[in-house]
């Protein structure tokens, strides 16, 4: 990595008019260096605290005014503060919000690779104001980070639990991702979906994946880093039986959605296309 990225990386988020928006439950033991380290790439960072007990909420406080807390008190789920968070995010006027874990899975060291991504796929677009230096503001792309599935103690569950969601993603959407579980992206606001969103758990982020891809969002996918700490060292609040069975009955829910809503949707855009 280029030494100088990390100064040159938050005027560019600037630029971008991006913020990070990172939900946590009870990573007291990662939290405050994963915040310390996102802080080095971009200035405007959102901390949404679902309910901790383990003394988060005094770490949190303890950086003041270099980031914002949205609080609401007890546990909701990662896809409830998700939407608290992405509120929070469109309420201060950001036109992009960048995800990641607090558990210490995910690399800030990655941001980057979100940012040129970006900035590639807006400069690729035509735009009025390029002799100006501005970017265009673009409503309709998501970058999607891609993890490799096959690293070293990656869980087996989770392996085949993006497999099999990246099966019914394509049956849903006819889209190929290679990783339709991260929780690593770069959402554009004013192409994200309705917030009520039908789920409050972590199957939300395949419900943000499916409903983009509905409504005609470009879905970039990007490699990026992650990191599994060995069985007896990982705090996860993932339940391997019963967070698989609600991702099970979101697909199944889905699949009857796509048959009236997605695919009609997908249909209907690409005839239009064809009359331009």
């Amino acid at each position: 990595m280029n030494p100088s990225e990390p100064i040159a990386i938050p005027l560019r988020m600037r630029q971008l008019n991006a913020c990070v928006v990172m939900p946590t439950y009870n990573n007291g033991g990662t939290l405050q260096d994963v915040v310390e380290r996102v802080l080095a790439y971009c200035g405007d960072v959102i901390v949404v605290n679902d309910g901790c007990t383990d003394g988060s909420s005094d770490l949190l406080a303890s950086f003041g005014d270099r980031i914002t807390v949205v609080d609401y008190g007890h546990n909701r789920g990662k896809g409830y503060a998700l939407r608290r968070g992405f509120e929070k995010a469109r309420e201060l006027g950001f036109d992009y919000a960048l995800t990641l874990d607090s558990d210490g899975q995910h690399f800030p060291e990655d941001i980057p690779v979100f940012v040129d991504a970006i900035e590639n796929y807006l400069k690729a677009i035509p735009n009025p104001d390029k002799n100006k230096g501005a970017l265009p503001l673009v409503n309709k792309v998501m970058i999607v980070g891609s993890r490799n599935l096959n690293q070293e103690n990656m869980p087996s569950g989770n392996t085949f639990a993006n497999k099999f969601s990246n099966f019914w993603f394509k049956v849903q959407t006819g889209i190929s991702l290679p990783d339709t579980q991260t929780g690593y992206r770069l959402y554009s606001m004013k192409s994200l979906p309705c917030l009520a969103l039908l789920t409050s758990r972590y199957e939300a982020e395949l419900e943000l994946l499916v409903f983009s891809a509905w409504r005609g969002v470009d879905l970039i996918p990007v490699k990026i880093n992650v990191f599994y700490p060995k069985d007896e060292e990982r705090v996860t609040h993932f339940r391997p039986f019963w967070d698989f069975f609600r991702i099970s009955v979101l697909n199944t829910l889905l699949c009857i959605v796509a048959l009236f809503y997605g695919w009609p949707s997908i249909l209907i855009r690409k005839a239009r296309r064809r009359h331009e």
